[in-house]
């Protein structure tokens, strides 16, 4: 759901997954001025807790250091930033219509 939402926002989605040693960064993208690395949570609901609040500070460590083992293989000139992208959907992949919040530069 998130990969079809920034493919529609023109993004080109170059890795989905990547794994390294730090850790796993869910989508890395990118449009014509950036590079962007996308935490992606899905939720049923926010009722609990927004989905961006598990994104804590060392959640957001591990992050940067996956994108930077990514930078070191795969060096780029375009601006880098992370993203955080909430799907809230009540009936999981199957909900018709989810809730999608996209927070660009959710973190430095």
């Amino acid at each position: 759901m998130a990969a079809e939402y920034l493919r529609k926002k023109r993004y080109k989605i170059l890795a989905s997954g990547y794994h390294c040693r730090f850790g796993e960064l869910d989508l890395i993208a990118a449009n014509r001025t950036y590079l962007v690395f996308v935490e992606v949570k899905l939720r049923k609901s926010g009722d609990f807790a927004a989905a961006r609040e598990y994104v804590d500070g060392r959640k957001q460590e591990r992050l940067r250091a996956a994108a930077a083992m990514y930078l070191a293989r795969n060096p780029t000139n375009l601006r880098c930033r992370f993203d955080i992208i909430e799907i809230y959907a009540p009936d999981g992949l199957n909900t018709a219509h989810p809730q999608i919040n996209h927070m660009e530069d959710a973190f430095q």
